[in-house]
């Protein structure tokens, strides 16, 4: 599994709103989910540090356009971010709470409608 702390200098609250709205459609559900879950993990006050510190890297991997695939790249310039996403997320999947999972749902059900709940299952299952 790489290393991603060298970007956790990456992240800051802005970056990342600004790179989910800038790429939600492009992305999908499933990939903004999960970068979702982990930043309301981040914000949890029941998430360590140390796992803080590893989803950190993860958005800040995401966040920044120059990475393993440039995201400028048509079709496949989400699979690194999206697999470092998921890498993070099966590392602190015990710091993802039903209050987490609560609140990205809301935030994609205004953006991309009701009918995501089962595409956003298929994330859940991996986390579980």
């Amino acid at each position: 599994m790489e290393d991603y702390s060298k970007y956790q200098s990456e992240f800051s609250d802005d970056s990342f709103w600004e790179k989910v709205k800038k790429v939600a459609k492009k992305v999908g559900a499933k990939g903004i989910y999960a970068a979702l879950l982990l930043y309301f993990a981040m914000l949890s006050p029941n998430t360590p540090m140390k796992a803080k510190a590893v989803i950190a890297g993860a958005l800040g991997y995401f966040i920044f356009p120059i990475d393993l695939i440039p995201d400028i790249i048509p079709a496949v310039g989400y699979t690194d971010d999206f697999g470092a996403l998921m890498s993070a997320l099966a590392l602190v999947a015990m710091y993802i709470d039903a209050d987490c999972k609560s609140k990205a749902r809301e935030k994609l059900r205004n953006w991309f409608g009701n009918d995501i709940d089962a595409e956003l299952d298929d994330v859940d299952n991996k986390v579980a």
